[in-house]
């Protein structure tokens, strides 16, 4: 992980390997961001028609790299853009920041030590940067060639990055990064869950991941194996793990605050891999089904994040573990489940199977009566359609909270839409042999799976569901702070709900 510092030292006497500055899109050509005002000055104050000349236009995602001025202990400059300039008197937002950053420190892979030189007016500015370039220096590269290799070939990611412009005595810019540490770390382990290949990451690892983290941070965690479903009587979970030689668990994170009542639960899709089961995914369709699980990886980052902040609310996470596979064991279309809750659900299609395991944590997490309950899952391919790749789709039984938790998903640069439950596709669902059927309408699958899922949340208890099937896992290039792979959508949404939760700011 990249290690970050705040200082107030001047850019030409800092030793590193690059000075990152920012230059916005003016309706003229390039403007050059406050922050960078010593190397405009270094070049005469023509930094922006040198970087005209390179062709730099201040777009967003842009790099371009030139010699830094004579003077500075640093070889290189490098330009960022920003994206168009804002309004007289108005800074550059946060998100704009923290994407800049982020292709900032992709760009500086194979470098030691950079200072990054970007506008910072107060200690959200601080707060942004930071965590994208937490977030924009992340490498999966576990499987590949050791870390000797890769630093000797020019692959390791940034090592060091100094903030300039910024106080390292001020509390709040202290904090803010200290925050900033603390989501990125979490949330790029979430992405490491992701990437992680199925054949070392089943149901019984992950539980063994999130069980070693709980330990660290203080927070308490209940395994549910296979004899402990079954006791209990976790049809759903059950049903979909029954065709994997990997048994399936249900985990239970659990984060107190001695100094506040209120409760949130979030509960997390986490099918390890899912091959559709004996519905099973026609070709082209299997490839990336390791990221079937992102759901409890947002879940679970998001739980120990709040107990590595000290939050002021309690906090319990829902991991529903299964391995959706064909056998001979498998659950078939037809079959009728018990689920923990007692209701009946005829399975017409095993590759709708992450509802049959939000179903019964769902359940779960409302016996213990939260103040509200927060889903979320990589569940259809109806939302992908619908929001495209890089949007999840918010769904509630109150309007007033999805549209908090969509004003909470901006706040922390996270593209979410609200979607609505249509009271008339739930008769789709009726079944003849069981209460509810696991599929109803084609048209609208998205919204059918969010009214499935709202059947289980206990009554009065108020209830979201995050669909993150398309941000969940990038299959083009990266972007901004995005990388290929797995992004850790959700993360940083969850872990705003709980602070503003713990700040009385959430009803």
């Amino acid at each position: 992980m990249t290690a970050l510092t705040l200082s107030t030292a001047a850019a030409a006497g800092l030793r590193a390997d690059a000075i990152v500055i920012g230059v916005a899109k003016g309706a003229k050509g390039p403007v050059v961001a406050p922050g960078a005002e010593a190397v405009d000055k270094a070049y005469d104050g023509r930094l922006a028609d040198v970087l005209e000349t390179l062709g730099a236009s201040g777009a967003e995602g842009e790099v371009t790299k030139l010699p830094a001025p004579a003077g500075f202990k640093s070889p290189l400059v490098v330009a960022v853009g920003l994206g168009a300039e804002p309004a007289e008197d108005a800074g550059h937002g946060a998100e704009a920041l923290r994407r800049a950053a982020g292709v900032a420190a992709r760009a500086l892979t194979g470098a030691k030590k950079a200072a990054f030189a970007l506008p910072v007016g107060d200690a959200g500015d601080v707060g942004a940067i930071g965590e994208g370039v937490l977030l924009g220096a992340y490498s999966f590269d576990a499987y590949k060639d050791g870390a000797a290799d890769r630093a000797k070939n020019g692959k390791a990611p940034l090592a060091e990055a100094t903030l300039l412009g910024a106080k390292p005595r001020d509390k709040e810019q202290k904090a803010a990064l200290e925050r900033a540490t603390a989501v990125a770390e979490e949330l790029n382990r979430a992405r490491d869950l992701v990437n992680t290949p199925p054949n070392d990451l089943d149901p019984e690892a992950f539980a063994a991941v999130a069980t070693a983290a709980a330990k660290e941070h203080g927070v308490k965690v209940q395994v549910l194996d296979v004899k402990a479903l079954e006791k209990g009587g976790y049809g759903g979970i059950l049903g979909v793990g029954a065709g994997s030689a990997s048994g399936p668990r249900l985990v239970k994170l659990s984060y107190t605050s001695s100094r506040s009542a209120k409760h949130l639960a979030f509960v997390g899709k986490g099918i390890t891999y899912d091959s559709g089961g004996i519905s099973l995914k026609p070709a082209g369709h299997n490839e990336t089904m390791k990221c079937d699980m992102a759901g409890a990886a947002a879940v679970f980052a998001a739980v120990i994040t709040a107990a590595r902040l000290g939050l002021d609310v309690n906090v319990t996470g829902w991991l529903a573990l299964a391995e959706n596979m064909p056998s001979g064991s498998a659950t078939r279309p037809g079959d009728v489940l018990r689920m923990y809750s007692g209701k009946t659900v005829e399975v017409l299609n095993t590759d709708a199977e992450g509802r049959l395991v939000l179903a019964d944590a769902l359940w779960a997490a409302s016996a213990e009566k939260p103040d509200a309950i927060v889903d979320v899952a990589t569940l259809t391919g109806a939302m992908v359609l619908a929001l495209g790749n890089r949007t999840f789709g918010v769904m509630a039984n109150d309007d007033a909270f999805r549209a908090a938790i969509v004003d909470a998903a901006e706040e922390v640069g996270e593209e979410s839409w609200p979607m609505p439950l249509p009271e008339h596709l739930r008769k789709g669902m009726d079944s003849p042999t069981a209460d509810i059927a696991n599929m109803g309408e084609r048209m609208g699958g998205g919204l059918v799976a969010g009214l499935f899922l709202r059947e289980f949340v206990g009554e009065g208890i108020t209830w979201a569901h995050l669909d993150i099937a398309g941000p969940a896992f990038n299959e083009s290039g990266p972007f901004g702070y995005t990388p290929k792979g797995g992004t850790g959508s959700a993360v940083r949404t969850l872990v705003r709900l709980a602070e503003l939760t713990a700040a009385g700011e959430l009803g």
